[in-house]
């Protein structure tokens, strides 16, 4: 499938490897799109796993609704549910990094029976991360988070000079330049950029149960060097998982897990699957 729709909104989908291997859902997260894992499908391929990796709400261009109600946590979860009832598939393992990694705790936590397995990259739950905004250095790591809550003001200084300060962020993450060309340019599409914005603006909005603990077995991969997400939040996490839970840190990788460490990430995702099979 290449394709799905949610209501009105139709998304791209890249579905690969073997058309009857454990599928894995994989869920991209901000400022990235489905080729974030592009380095990393192919060893899960090589594995046996078909992978489904949707560029997600306001990444496809088919789905880009206006208004950041629209982004609701609840809406990005549904939109997963979505792609698995029209890939006819009861439950998969699910893999999300950064903004992709709080909707698959999200799933994982409101629809423990569609899940078979979690692998969180870089972002820890929810509700550890709530706690340790208040108690940790998590608060100056998430400034930009109140910044993104402006109107117009991060697409103007973000998209200014063709994109020139995102492309530098994107760059002094270690990520590489064919990607940064690749990110920047789909957040310079018309309505793109606020699209993405509005999953951080749609946070103070209230509706949704909070997401809470966790049943499934479940693996957190964090880079030490993440300058967005700090270790507080990160040892905290097993609080909120009441499976099976395993932390492993990358002790020398940025933020970017997916694109800069794909190669052992894979070997620990397929790794996870193989536990639940």
């Amino acid at each position: 499938m290449d394709t799905f729709r949610h209501g009105d909104l139709v998304f791209d989908v890249r579905d690969s490897g073997p058309a009857d291997g454990e599928p894995v859902v994989l869920l991209h997260g901000f400022p990235q799109d489905a080729g974030a894992f592009d380095r990393l499908s192919p060893a899960l391929h090589q594995a046996g796993l078909r992978t489904l990796a949707p560029d997600q709400r306001g990444y496809s261009p088919g789905a880009r609704p206006t208004g950041r109600a629209a982004y609701r946590l609840r809406a990005v979860v549904d939109d997963v549910l979505a792609l698995l009832d029209a890939a006819g598939l009861p439950s998969v393992h699910v893999v999300g990094h950064d903004w992709g990694g709080i909707a698959a705790w999200a799933l994982a936590a409101w629809h423990p029976w569609r899940v078979r397995t979690l692998t969180a990259l870089s972002v820890p739950h929810p509700a550890a991360m709530t706690q340790a905004l208040g108690h940790s250095d998590q608060a100056v790591r998430s400034a930009y988070v109140g910044f993104f809550q402006l109107p117009a003001v991060p697409e103007a200084t973000l998209l200014a000079g063709r994109g020139a300060l995102l492309r530098r962020t994107l760059g002094q993450g270690g990520l590489p330049a064919d990607l940064v060309d690749r990110y920047v340019a789909r957040m310079r599409q018309p309505g793109a950029l606020t699209a993405a914005l509005n999953w951080y603006r749609a946070l103070p909005l209230a509706g949704g149960a909070p997401v809470g603990p966790v049943s499934v077995p479940t693996l957190h991969v964090w880079g030490a060097q993440d300058p967005y997400l700090g270790r507080a939040a990160t040892e905290a996490t097993a609080a909120f998982v009441t499976a099976a839970y395993a932390l492993e840190v990358l002790e020398d990788v940025d933020h970017w897990i997916p694109e800069l460490a794909a190669e052992r990430t894979a070997e620990l995702i397929t790794a996870h699957v193989r536990t639940a099979g």
